[in-house]
Order: structure tokens, then C-alpha cells, then sequence
């Protein structure tokens, strides 16, 4: 009896929430080691399943960097990074085009197993990601997003199919570009005006010390976010997800928010619960 007055109280604590995000669209970013890790991906995938009969319009972007990197190593071609993004020479670019619609393909598989619809899409179709090539730095095949073109995104959250999306673009050249899966979905955001933009990872959130997790911020200001970028309290690999996440809100995202995937339900636990398990990211 206990265990049910529990579950009982979970869904009235949901149900403002599955209100409020009613008929919204929350764009989330999916990658890193947890996407290949089978419990916690099938629980993500179940979360965003849920998302979807609750009322809600997720879109999905994945990234797939083991994947990519194991199969480069197979074929004799050697992987270098210059501030997180990954030097694409033109065989390399290949090997990531295929890659990333193998790993899409299984999402999307996945996804249809848990009782969702989705559909696979790669950002190189139908000049879905505008991309140029990367400015500074020669990085060879990577590129930075121009344009997100909505036409086909919007066709599919409005007929309640999950749309699932690779990080490749074409610039104006026809060439194929590498695009950071946090640009690209924070970009994607932007475009469909998305109610939030969710950044899933390996660590709870933002941490005011990295080697305590009970000083995770649950809330934070993007100029709190950027002081802490600053000072050096937000480092190394959660820099650019950060940034990402402030992109989104300087586009008109209602929130962003960091979340550890490998946590149970983690998408349901900081959407539809009153405090959260992450870091949400919201203007002043």
C-alpha cells in the first residue's frame, strides 16, 4: 500500500510539469561512453518515449565518438583532437559520415522497440545542417553550423515522430562537415524554438568542486555559468557542452539543462520532478 501512495504522489508531482511542456519541444543531445552503455541507453530512450505520450515533441541528436574513433583505428588512420574536436582529414570524414548513420540506425531501431516512432536523419540531406568549414585552426573536414533548415524537423514533431539526427553538414561547397554534436543540437534548439535543450553526460551536472558531488548546482544563471567558465570552475570537456547550452538560451531556449545519463530515468527525474537531478541553465 506504501509502495503505491509512492507512485501515486510521483505522478501528481508530474502532472504541472506534463501541463505545462504539453504540445512542446525539448531537443536532446545523446552521446559520449552512456550512449554505449546498454542500460542506461535503453533508459533514455524509454524516457524519451514517455516524453513523446506525455504530449511532449522530443527531437534527438546523437554524437558517436567511440564508435568512430575504434573504427579510424581499424582502419590504420590515426585520431588526433585540438580543444575537443576531432581532426577530419577527407579519408577520416568517410569513416564518420558512416559511422554516425550506423549508430542512428540503431537509435532509431531502438526507440520503435520501446513503442515510439521515429525516424533517422543526417544533417547532410536536404540542407537540413548549412555547414562551412571551421575557421582558425585547420581541422580539415570540420565545421561550424550556418543554417538549420526545419522544414522536414517540423513535418516530422508535428505528426508526433521523433525525429533522430546526425551531426554532419554540407557546406555550399557539396563537402561533407564534421559538426560538434553539442553546436549542432544547440543550433537545432534554436531553430525549432524548443522549450528546453537537454545535454545529457557522464557527471551530475555542474559542480562548484569537481571532487564533491553534493556541491552540484541545481540552478544556475548563464552568467553564473560564464564566471564559472572563467575561473575555471567549469573545465576541460563540460566547456563546450556549457557553451552550448548558452548558445541555446541566447537563442530564445526557455532553459537548458545538464543531466548525467547514466543515472536511472534521468530525463524524467529532471523534467517532471519539482528540484531536479542536473544543472539547469536559465537567463537572468
Amino acid at each position: 500500500m506504501e509502495e503505491a501512495i509512492k507512485k501515486s504522489e510521483v505522478l501528481i508531482e508530474a502532472l504541472p510539469y506534463i501541463k505545462e511542456f504539453f504540445g512542446k519541444v525539448v531537443v536532446i543531445k545523446f552521446g559520449g561512453s552512456s550512449l554505449h552503455d546498454k542500460n542506461a541507453r535503453a533508459m533514455i530512450l524509454q524516457d524519451i518515449v514517455f516524453m513523446r505520450y506525455a504530449g511532449m515533441k522530443p527531437v534527438l541528436v546523437h554524437g558517436g565518438g567511440p564508435n568512430i574513433s575504434e573504427r579510424l583505428k581499424e582502419a590504420g588512420i590515426e585520431t588526433k583532437f585540438v580543444d575537443g574536436l576531432r581532426v577530419t582529414c577527407e579519408k577520416s570524414i568517410d569513416v564518420v559520415d558512416s559511422v554516425l548513420m550506423q549508430v542512428n540506425k540503431g537509435l532509431v531501431e531502438e526507440i520503435n522497440s520501446h513503442g515510439g516512432e521515429a525516424f533517422g536523419l543526417s544533417g547532410k540531406e536536404n540542407n537540413m545542417i548549412l555547414a562551412a568549414k571551421r575557421e582558425g585552426v585547420d581541422l580539415g573536414f570540420v565545421g561550424s553550423v550556418e543554417a538549420i533548415d526545419t522544414t522536414i524537423l517540423n513535418r516530422l514533431v508535428n505528426t508526433n515522430i521523433i525525429p533522430v539526427i546526425c551531426p554532419i553538414g554540407r557546406g555550399k561547397d557539396n563537402k561533407l562537415y564534421n559538426i560538434n554534436a553539442d553546436e549542432a543540437a544547440s543550433n537545432i534548439a534554436i531553430a525549432l524554438e524548443a522549450e528546453k535543450f537537454v545535454v545529457l553526460t557522464n557527471v551530475r551536472g555542474v559542480l562548484e568542486d569537481k571532487d564533491d558531488p553534493g556541491s552540484l548546482f541545481h540552478s544556475i544563471t548563464m552568467e553564473t555559468a560564464e564566471r564559472l567558465i572563467k575561473n575555471g570552475t567549469i573545465e576541460g570537456g563540460m566547456v563546450p557542452k556549457i557553451k552550448a547550452c548558452i548558445h541555446a538560451l541566447r537563442g530564445d531556449v526557455r532553459k537548458s539543462h545538464i543531466v548525467d545519463a547514466n543515472l536511472a530515468h534521468a530525463l524524467l527525474l529532471e523534467i517532471f520532478t519539482d528540484q531536479g537531478i542536473g544543472t539547469e541553465i536559465i537567463h537572468s
